[in-house]
Parts: C-alpha cells; sequence; structure tokens
C-alpha cells in the first residue's frame, strides 16, 4: 500500500526552514539549464533570495545548529546511546558553524551578480524573460551547456553551507518523531502536545485526502479533505499515522 507524507509547521521558523528547503530541492532539480527548465531555477533562486533577505536566515539557522548541539552533547551523558554517531553530529554541528562564522552575509554574491539580478528584475512581469526583454538571457541559453553547468556550480556554491547544515538540521528533526497510528473521528482530530516545531501526517493514497491542520506549538487540529471537492469524507474514520518532531 502506498501512503504520501504531509508536513505542517507549528511555528514561524519551521514554516522558513521547510520553504528553503524546498526551493533548495528545486534548484537542485533544474540545475541542469536549458530552454524548457531556467526560469524555473530562475524563480525558485529568486524566491530563496528574497526569504534570505528578508530574514534572519543565518543568525535564526546558527542559533538552531547551537540549540541542537547542545542537546545532542546532554544526550552523551545518557547510557546506551550511540557515542560515535552524536560525536559525530556535534561535530558536523561545529563545522557548520565554523563556515557561518566566516560567511559575512548569506548568498551576497548572488545578491550583486549583474545577470542574476537582471533577470530576478523580470521575473515579476508576467512574460517578462522574452527574448525582447532579455536579450542577454536570450544568448546565455545558447552558449554550451558545459558553460552554463559551471555557472550554475558557482552560483550553487554560495548556498552550500545553507544547504548542507540545513539538511542536517531537518534531517535530526525528523527523526526525533515516531509515526503512532491514530484514528480522525467525524473528520475532526485533536491533539496538545509540549513543544512541537513540526507534525508529520502519514496516511494511504487509496484514501484521496490531504490535511487541513490549524493550531499551534501546543495543539493542533486535523481535518482531512477529499481532493474532489464533490466527494464525501468517510466520517467513520480516517485511519492516519502522526509523528510529532
Amino acid at each position: 500500500m502506498s501512503n504520501i507524507i504531509f508536513e505542517h509547521p507549528l511555528n514561524e521558523k519551521m514554516r522558513t526552514w521547510l520553504r528553503i528547503e524546498f526551493l533548495l530541492n528545486q534548484l537542485n532539480t533544474h540545475c541542469h539549464l536549458d530552454q524548457n527548465n531556467a526560469l524555473i531555477f530562475f524563480h525558485a533562486l529568486s524566491e530563496l533570495l528574497e526569504i534570505i533577505e528578508r530574514n534572519d536566515v543565518k543568525s535564526d539557522l546558527m542559533k538552531e545548529l547551537e540549540s541542537q548541539k547542545q542537546k545532542l552533547t546532554l544526550w552523551l551523558t545518557f547510557n546506551g546511546v550511540d557515542y560515535d554517531l552524536l560525536n559525530s553530529l556535534i561535530h558536523q554541528f561545529d563545522e557548520f558553524l565554523a563556515q557561518f562564522y566566516v560567511t559575512t552575509r548569506l548568498g551576497q554574491p548572488l545578491k550583486e551578480d549583474r545577470f542574476i539580478t537582471a533577470i530576478r528584475q523580470r521575473l515579476t512581469i508576467p512574460g517578462g524573460c522574452c527574448s525582447f526583454d532579455l536579450p542577454l538571457f536570450h544568448l546565455w541559453l545558447k552558449i554550451p551547456q558545459e558553460r552554463r553547468d559551471i555557472q550554475v556550480r558557482n552560483w550553487l556554491q554560495h548556498l552550500s553551507i545553507l544547504e548542507q547544515s540545513l539538511t542536517c538540521y531537518m534531517q535530526l528533526i525528523r527523526q526525533m518523531g515516531e509515526f503512532k497510528p491514530f484514528i480522525c473521528s467525524n473528520n475532526f482530530f485533536q491533539e496538545t502536545s509540549g513543544d512541537v516545531n513540526l507534525i508529520r501526517i502519514r496516511v494511504s493514497l487509496d484514501k484521496n485526502v490531504y490535511p487541513q491542520v490549524s493550531g499551534h506549538m501546543s495543539r493542533y487540529s486535523i481535518r482531512f479533505l477529499p481532493l474532489d471537492a464533490s466527494d464525501n469524507v468517510n466520517s467513520d474514520g480516517i485511519e492516519f499515522e502522526l509523528a510529532c518532531c
């Protein structure tokens, strides 16, 4: 039986991390640029830079890494834990923090790149990246693929510390939550919990429903809605699994 996992943030920082993670995945998926996917790449890059510009991503992520590092250090005092794994993670977090300390402004070279800036300025205009609007972009798409790939790799290198540290952090956060079975009766489920940043909902694809989540870190509720609005959700109970991270 195939399942689908939905993730929902319960605070603003986790919402930002999930959005950044999504955009980084978009960049990596479409990093071999051609006329078919170039605008997808630059849309994702522009949105990512906008998030970085509007939020203190570097400082906030450093605080999260430091907080998780302290938790891992505390776990070293417990019996029966994997000391090698914990020490490896602590070492990784130390390396990430050291790299952040020597990084002045996250993604700054990309913000100052004249080619990227020219494209970003046209992305907000419907059809604004036509060849007559951006002849430079039109020409760039005609240069050899190898040259474009090298330039894209150089751009993404400026985001490598963000991607590597966030990937490690999110992997640790997700592993903190264990999936447990629940039943959503009368299409309403409510849970009161402690300090939860992220909930993960796993449900069978056969049910053809998606969750609508509302609430915050200490209390949240879940309803399931059908993909097709004309379908009725089985109010007798929807079985699903929930992980609180």
